[in-house]
């Protein structure tokens, strides 16, 4: 659009109204620079990307200088030299300014010619799986694939400049490269016009990603007080998720940083488990990991793909004191945001809420003592390969009882009191790669708070 706005206020002075009608160039000029006011001020589109989206790059300092899409594309990159091999789309002409020339400020703009200076933002490319943001510092010459060149780590702001952007985009479940961690983890999603489906009978909402998993837990250790009469414990259950990426960009503040930024991940969040039998004595919460998954979505903001890097660890974690034996089921719904937002007053500060309800399907607890399992997940977002934001949300449902209780559901017999309750911790850190923004560096990772919520299910109280 700003392109075309500028052509637009061009044209006047190229093809004047006659002499007789000096009120028509004016009205001409005034609807152009309007239009040219109103393009600057439009937010630019934050959507997901097409698979072949095109290479952006910018030529910051030079005049009038803009992210454009590009016939450039990284050839090959070697993340341990941060040497870069980019060559023309299409096989256009390769031959690219002498190493030892000043770069004219048009020679970026040649669909074939990269020159120094030049900001190259890249979707995934061989050596650089995570997309690249990069800035030429050197051309270094010519090789078969196209022009070999030395960079150094770019910022956002080169690129979007004074624009604005803001969006928030789903993931595809088919986009998740997932690793099964433990014997038995099913995966399953759903997308329009496609469907894989893993355990029998499951259902997955369009852009959901479920995975179930069974479990065996430690036991009471050999030789304590409770090993003789331990039951074996397991837990089942499944966690469904539609992550979404939240992304914001101000445009340019003071001291080139940006007036404003947002990164975040969010999404709707659906779990089921139950856990059964008397889990090991611990005051150290024993976490079992039974699924990784990533995926580089990548944003097309505007004319700039920006590449997000999206990893979730899906995980058990049972504490108890090894005293206590449970049979319980619930269910837990809700949504969840977690992320980082920047301002010039405040720098980047946290941004963390969970709305989740819980309903119990089956509640028994045997004996006295405690019990806290949870079914959650670990996610970290970042762009172009720097972790930008980690967060760790874990719904649990908590029991314990004092005396003597036995029980099934609504029907318990008790010489003391017994209560379930259900809760979500949300925790997190901000990361220093966040400065990929181009915003001030700060001197240590911020984190993002504790959220902790907690309801009773029931008890030997509950009305």
């Amino acid at each position: 659009m700003p392109a075309l706005a500028t052509t637009a206020l061009l044209l006047p002075a190229g093809c004047s109204s006659p002499p007789s009608r000096p009120d028509s160039g004016a009205t001409t000029g005034s609807r152009a620079e309007a239009a040219a006011a109103t393009a600057t001020e439009r937010p630019l589109a934050v959507a997901a990307a097409p698979e072949d989206t095109a290479t952006a790059t910018a030529r910051p300092g030079a005049t009038g200088a803009q992210a454009q899409r590009s016939k450039l594309s990284v050839s090959s990159y070697d993340s341990r030299t941060r040497r870069a091999v980019i060559s023309p789309d299409g096989g256009a002409d390769t031959r690219s300014p002498s190493p030892s020339a000043s770069p004219s400020p048009s020679a970026s703009q040649s669909p074939g010619h990269t020159a120094v200076g030049d900001v190259i933002a890249s979707a995934p490319a061989p050596g650089a799986p995570h997309g690249l943001l990069a800035e030429v510092t050197k051309v270094i010459g010519e090789t078969a694939e196209g022009t070999e060149v030395q960079t150094e780590p770019a910022r956002l702001n080169a690129l979007l400049g004074d624009d604005t952007a803001k969006g928030s985009v789903p993931v595809a479940p088919a986009a998740f490269a997932v690793d099964e961690l433990l014997p038995d983890v099913d995966v399953s999603w759903s997308k329009t016009g496609d469907v894989h489906v893993g355990p029998e009978g499951a259902t997955v909402p369009l852009g959901s990603l479920r995975l179930d998993v069974r479990a065996d837990l430690p036991t009471a250790q050999a030789g304590t007080a409770s090993a003789s009469t331990s039951t074996a414990a397991s837990v089942s259950g499944f966690v469904q998720i539609a992550p979404r990426v939240d992304f914001r960009y101000g445009g340019e503040g003071a001291a080139a940083a940006p007036a404003s930024a947002y990164l975040g991940v969010s999404g709707d969040w659906r779990s089921g488990w139950a856990l059964t039998g008397r889990a090991d004595a611990s005051a150290t919460p024993a976490r079992i990991p039974f699924a990784t998954l990533h995926a580089d979505p990548v944003l097309q903001v505007g004319p700039v793909p920006v590449v997000v890097n999206l990893d979730l660890t899906c995980y058990l974690q049972v504490s108890g004191d090894g005293r206590i034996t449970v049979d319980v089921e619930q269910q837990v719904k809700g949504d969840f945001t977690a992320g980082g937002t920047f301002g010039p007053a405040q720098g980047w500060t946290p941004v963390s809420s969970s709305d989740m309800t819980s309903t119990p399907v089956r509640t028994s607890v045997t004996t006295a003592g405690s019990v806290k399992a949870a079914l959650g997940a670990e996610a970290s977002v970042g762009l172009y390969g720097t972790v930008g934001v980690v967060a760790d949300l874990a719904p649990y449902v908590r029991g314990e009882a004092t005396g003597t209780v036995t029980g099934t559901d609504d029907r318990f017999e008790a010489d003391g009191s017994w209560a379930v309750y259900g809760g979500v911790d949300l925790t997190g850190t901000l990361r220093l790669q966040l400065t990929i923004f181009g915003t001030p560096v700060f001197r240590r990772d911020i984190p993002l708070g504790a959220l902790h919520r907690e309801w009773p299910l029931a008890g030997s109280d509950a009305p």
